[in-house]
């Protein structure tokens, strides 16, 4: 195994496989981590379970329309998510998410 460079390492270096097996891992998480509030998430990180599987959505060129890649992402359909998961949110969620998301770069 080589190590890579660290000065020049970036993300569009790494090998597809990893990277996919990382999302994939990710997306695992998220699933388990119920308690983890999307509009918590929004607010921390400026993204959320919806923006994963939009994201999917959109890199898949039309095979996946969002419906499905935010159920791939839930494990779920959404709407069965989000009744039985998903909490009201609280204002001071929804002023921490509206600025989390103000910082985000204008193309997602």
């Amino acid at each position: 195994m080589t190590t890579p460079d660290i000065d020049t390492l970036n993300i569009d270096s790494v090998d597809d496989a990893v990277a996919a097996a990382a999302f994939r891992r990710l997306v695992r998480h998220l699933q388990h981590r119920i308690d983890a509030q999307n509009v918590d998430l929004m607010g921390l990180a400026g993204f959320c379970r919806n923006c994963l599987g939009d994201w999917v959505s959109e890199e898949s060129g039309g095979a996946m329309d969002r419906a499905a890649a935010r159920a791939a992402v839930y494990g779920m359909p959404y709407a069965d998510w989000k009744a039985a998961h998903q909490a009201p949110a609280t204002p001071d969620q929804l002023d921490r998410m509206a600025q989390s998301v103000a910082r985000n770069p204008a193309n997602g």
